[in-house]
């Protein structure tokens, strides 16, 4: 009869199917969720002794997974392991080292799965700063109720957060509607000057063809005069010949 349960959530059946495969047969209930929603439901309902999450998935990503299970300080508690077909996707949400759960990437063996829930069990026995929450019921930890008069002081610091944040959103957006003023104006004036640009490239066009016509018709001139001064030299040496005898 099995005596733990490991869910493990992740939308391909084959990985689901692998995990269960290269777990020790009898000795562990696997419960399989393909997709992050109902990976969630079944972490509340289940309470797994074990959390094998793929870090890509629909309906609810394994990044908003993760940050629901590290809000709740009793699932905190349960060892996690981290899939992913690359590292990069969750080094971009989380710098390692990866102090409370551990990462396998896929594809991985048996020796690797059994080594990442061994380590993920010790990382998950590891003691954890308290941290306040907010939204909702805030507390620190388990043990320790916030008072009322630190509740308002958050609250009066979210306050002036929120208010902050809209006079950066109005700021940033006047700055953005003054360069786009700027782009637009600039945009006007290489327009224009590429029209100035374009009107001199053609009245230059029209200036030599006017001025190539012109030596066209000094060349047919003199090819003229030319063809005139070697009929009058013909002419001329004929008449000399005549002379002569």
């Amino acid at each position: 009869m099995a005596t733990n349960k490991i869910l493990v959530i992740d939308d391909s059946r084959v990985i689901r199917k692998t995990v269960r495969d290269m777990l020790p047969e009898g000795d562990f209930e696997v419960i399989e969720a393909k997709d992050g929603l109902e990976g969630i439901e079944f972490v509340e309902k289940e309470h797994p002794a074990l959390i094998m999450l793929d870090f890509i998935l629909p309906k609810m990503s394994g990044w908003d997974v993760f940050q629901q299970i590290q809000a709740h300080p009793e699932f905190q508690k349960i060892p996690l392991v981290l899939m992913s077909g690359k590292k990069e996707e969750v080094t971009s949400k989380i710098s390692e080292p990866f102090e409370y759960f551990e990462f396998i990437e896929k594809p991985f063996d048996r020796v690797v799965l059994a080594e990442a829930i061994r380590v993920a069990m010790t990382k998950a026995r590891k003691a954890r700063p308290r941290i306040v929450e907010i939204p909702g019921s805030i507390s620190m930890g388990s043990e320790q109720q916030v008072s009322s008069d630190e509740i308002a002081h958050l609250q009066a610091q979210l306050t002036q957060s929120q208010a902050q944040i809209v006079e950066i959103k109005a700021t940033t957006s006047n700055e953005i509607q003054e360069l786009q003023a700027q782009l637009l104006a600039a945009n006007q004036s290489q327009q224009v000057e590429v029209m100035e640009l374009a009107a001199k490239f053609e009245a230059f066009q029209q200036t030599k063809n006017t001025e190539n016509q012109a030596t066209i018709q000094k060349v047919i001139q003199l090819e003229t005069e030319v063809d005139t001064l070697k009929k009058q030299l013909g002419q001329l040496i004929v008449l000399i010949k005549k002379k002569l005898t």
